[in-house]
């Protein structure tokens, strides 16, 4: 359960180095497709079409934030208390915080633009949260007295 536990620690630091990757091509083919002499307004976003290919940017990082990401934290929790990794519950309850929050900055960014840069900042937080916690699952040492249940 442990490999399961740090596995799942580093696909979270995975995808959310991917939201960057989606959000930041989506953000280029924006401004290519503006100086490209477009415009863009409150009818493209409400349109059902795709007004630009690197869109998709923006569509995977909804889904990957508002439901791939979540489910991930939510499951590392549930792993945490298998896996018998030192502080490994603490860990992956910062991680799921950190989730929280940054799931909450990304919705109030459609309101108050300004959250944008904290979201952007914890997200950073988030990655180093998910690596050290998948860190701390290091293997068991032959050495190391195991601890048994009678």
């Amino acid at each position: 359960m442990r490999v399961v536990y740090k596995v799942t620690a580093y696909v979270i630091a995975a995808e959310v180095a991917l939201q960057g990757a989606f959000i930041a091509l989506a953000i280029a083919g924006l401004g290519k497709w503006v100086a490209d002499g477009n415009v863009f307004d409150k009818a493209v976003m409400q349109s059902e079409e795709l007004p630009f290919p690197e869109v998709i940017g923006i569509i995977l990082h909804g889904i990957n934030g508002g439901l791939v990401i979540p489910a991930l934290a939510v499951l590392l929790l549930v792993f945490s208390f298998f896996a018998r990794v030192p502080g490994g519950v603490k860990f992956a309850v910062l991680v799921l915080v950190l989730v929280a929050v940054q799931s909450s900055l990304g919705y109030a960014g459609h309101d108050l633009p300004a959250m944008g840069g904290v979201h952007g900042l914890n997200a950073l937080l988030l990655f180093a949260a998910a690596l050290h916690t998948g860190r701390r699952a290091h293997p068991v040492s032959a050495d190391a007295p195991v601890a048994t249940t009678v």
